[in-house]
């Protein structure tokens, strides 16, 4: 082992443990951790099983002593640091993050190497890491939330907005503990005086929450624009470039859509507003409940343009199911609320996604063929748009305000 290297276990290889594997192997040893033979065997053979750009750049061409692996036992028997970065879905009956995965790897380091200090990056309730510490008498667990975009997880890495440690308070041995950590978190960044925030382990949790839910009522809002602006027959795309300008608005996350989507948005939302169960609230309550609104909204609009109710027969196509352009996440993607609204309208649904090996996504029909697709489609629904569809517009449905540019 080279001077100044320290092993490092990641559990979990999705967007996020992924891309601080990666991260992190640039100056250390790392063994990254998945259940899934074909991931291992990908990213051992330095091709990255997600769409990220940067990851598989990163894989092909740098140094990194990286091992995926699917022996957990060898990866966290000797590690100095356990990431976990395992998936924590929102549980719609018990108004809860599913934490057993978390819980599962924290259990056997606890077996294996109690000496090791892990560190949490799945995304977890508020108050989470000092009830589990208490619940498995384990004292070595703080946590780092993650800032991170789908497709541009490495990016988001190598480039933070900043590094946020959640460590319990009047423990000297985590706080030494959590300040090396970060510094190798800033070692293998390329951005330079990069900031670093140091809090209670519920406070970390809490900026995760509340920052996502932020985001989620600011796609809300502009979205809610845009219904006004599509009711009333107004441009939103002039309304909302006027309220841009101002440098307190800004021009980012403005762009409407079908919804907020993705692995993140939809579940944070609810497990905020499940920590808000005891607390007077009005704003968190609404966030969660404009999503759906919205998308009646859409599902209603949609149908409008196809002529339906006075022809019966329409078919609406779906194009594309990801997120963006750059993902390969169907996760929670908007489009999906849409469509569920349309076939419970009983409305007849194709899907056009490239990606997609199967014929059929949750029963929907998927047509490989792009000509036979937008020939048997009278309405065509996107997201967002892209040089393919341009060509076909009269048949499009979108709110992209900024097109295929």
């Amino acid at each position: 082992m080279e001077k100044n290297k320290h092993i490092i276990a990641v559990a979990g290889t999705g967007y996020v443990g992924l891309s601080n594997s990666i991260l992190l192997a640039q100056n250390n040893k790392v063994y990254a951790v998945d259940i899934l033979p074909e991931k291992v065997e990908m990213i051992n053979n330095r091709k990255s099983p997600i769409v990220d750009k940067e990851i598989q750049e990163y894989l092909e061409t740098k140094r990194l002593d990286l091992n995926a692996t699917l022996d957990a036992e060898l990866a966290y028997t000797n590690a100095e640091f356990v990431v976990i970065a395992t998936p924590t879905n929102y549980d719609v009956k018990r108004n809860y993050f599913d934490t057993s995965s978390v819980e599962a790897v924290i259990k056997l380091v606890k077996q294996l190497n109690p000496n090791a200090i892990i560190v949490i990056k799945s995304t977890i309730p508020i108050g989470y890491t000092k009830l589990i510490r208490e619940k498995m008498e384990f004292e070595n667990i703080i946590f780092s939330p993650e800032f991170l975009r789908e497709g541009k997880a490495l990016y988001d890495n190598l480039y933070p907005s900043r590094i946020v440690l959640g460590v319990p308070e009047q423990n000297e041995k985590l706080q030494e503990k959590a300040q090396v950590f970060a510094g190798l978190l800033q070692q293998g960044a390329i951005k330079e005086n990069i900031s670093v925030l140091y809090t209670d382990t519920t406070e970390a949790e809490a900026v995760k929450l509340f920052a996502n839910t932020y985001l989620a009522m600011r796609v809300s809002f502009f979205n809610e624009l845009d219904t006004y602006a599509e009711s009333k027959g107004l441009n939103a795309k002039q309304i909302i470039e006027g309220m841009s300008l101002d440098p307190r608005i800004g021009n980012h996350y403005n762009n409407p859509s079908f919804g907020y989507g993705g692995y993140c948005l939809p579940k944070d939302t609810k497990q905020m507003l499940a920590n808000f169960e005891d607390v007077p609230n009005d704003l968190i309550k609404a966030i969660v409940n404009a999503n759906q609104t919205r998308k009646a909204f859409v599902t209603d609009q949609i149908l409008k343009k196809a002529g339906y109710p006075q022809k019966k027969d329409v078919v609406i196509g779906i194009y594309r199911l990801i997120m963006k352009a750059d993902s390969d996440n169907f996760r929670e993607s908007a489009v999906q609320g849409v469509m569920e609204n349309l076939l419970n309208r009983g409305v007849e649904v194709v899907i056009y996604e490239p990606t997609l090996a199967s014929d059929k996504f949750d029963g929907v029909p998927v047509i490989q063929d792009y000509s036979e697709f937008c020939e048997k489609c009278d309405c065509i629904i996107a997201n967002r748009m892209d040089e393919k569809i341009e060509q076909i517009k009269e048949k499009i449905y979108t709110r992209d305000i900024y097109g295929a540019n």
